[in-house]
C-alpha cells in the first residue's frame, strides 16, 4: 500500500491550523477548545481529499464539501447556549464553522490562502477581545433584602457617590432589585462596592 504523505501532511496542516483557533477560544475559556477545532479541521481537510480522489469516474467534487459546510452546523448549535436571556458561544460556533473551511483549503492543498485564514481570525478574535473589554459594559442585577424605603435611599446615595450607576429598580416585599450598569472590566470593583454598602442586608449580584 503506497502511503500518501502529501494528504498526511495536508491533513496535519489543517488540524495544526484549526488548533491554533482552538488554542484562542480555550485561552479564553469558551465552548470549543484545541481538540474540537483540531478535530474539525482535521476531519474536513480529510473529507477534501476523499472528495477528491477516493472516487473513479465522473463526479462532482464539490458534492462532499458542500456536505461538509452544512453538517459543520450541527456542531456549531451545540456550542451556542441560551444563559439569562443572553445567547452565549456564537463566536465559538463560527470558529468552528471557519476551522472547517480551512480544513478543506488544506484538503485542496491551499495552504498560504488556509494560514492567511486562521491569522485573520486570530487577529480579529484578539483584536475584539481587547475592545470589548475595554469599552463594552455590562448590566448586574442586585437583590437586597430586607429593605424599607430609607434603607434603600441610603444605599442608592453611596452608589452614587462611589460613582455607581444605577439604571432600575424594583421593590416588593421588602426586596429590592436593582439593575446596575459598569465596565466591563469594572465588574469586579463595582460587586466590591456593592458589597460595601449592603451592610446589614443580604445581597445576591449577577
Amino acid at each position: 500500500m503506497t502511503i500518501e504523505w502529501n494528504f498526511i501532511l495536508r491533513i496535519l496542516i489543517a488540524g495544526l491550523l484549526g488548533g491554533a483557533i482552538g488554542f484562542e477560544r480555550e485561552f479564553r475559556a469558551k465552548e470549543a477548545g484545541v481538540r474540537t477545532h483540531f478535530i474539525v479541521a482535521l476531519g474536513s481537510a480529510l473529507f477534501m481529499i476523499i472528495s477528491q480522489y477516493a472516487f473513479s469516474g465522473q463526479f462532482d467534487h464539490s458534492r462532499v464539501a458542500a456536505q461538509v459546510v452544512s453538517g459543520i452546523g450541527f456542531i456549531g448549535a451545540g456550542v451556542i447556549i441560551f444563559q439569562k436571556n443572553v445567547v452565549r458561544g456564537v463566536t465559538t460556533a463560527a470558529g468552528l464553522w471557519v476551522a472547517a473551511a480551512i480544513g478543506l483549503a488544506c484538503g485542496s492543498g491551499m495552504y498560504a490562502l488556509a494560514t492567511a485564514a486562521m491569522l485573520m481570525t486570530i487577529i480579529c478574535l484578539e483584536t475584539m477581545h481587547i475592545i470589548t473589554n475595554k469599552y463594552s459594559e455590562k448590566i448586574l442585577t442586585v437583590s437586597l433584602s430586607p429593605v424599607d424605603g430609607d434603607r434603600l435611599l441610603e444605599f442608592m446615595d453611596g452608589a452614587k457617590a462611589r460613582k455607581i450607576d444605577i439604571d432600575s429598580f424594583v421593590v416588593t416585599d421588602e426586596k429590592a432589585t436593582l439593575q446596575v450598569r459598569t465596565k466591563l472590566l469594572k465588574t469586579t470593583e463595582t460587586s466590591k462596592n456593592l458589597l460595601a454598602l449592603s451592610k446589614g442586608l443580604k445581597i445576591e449580584i449577577s
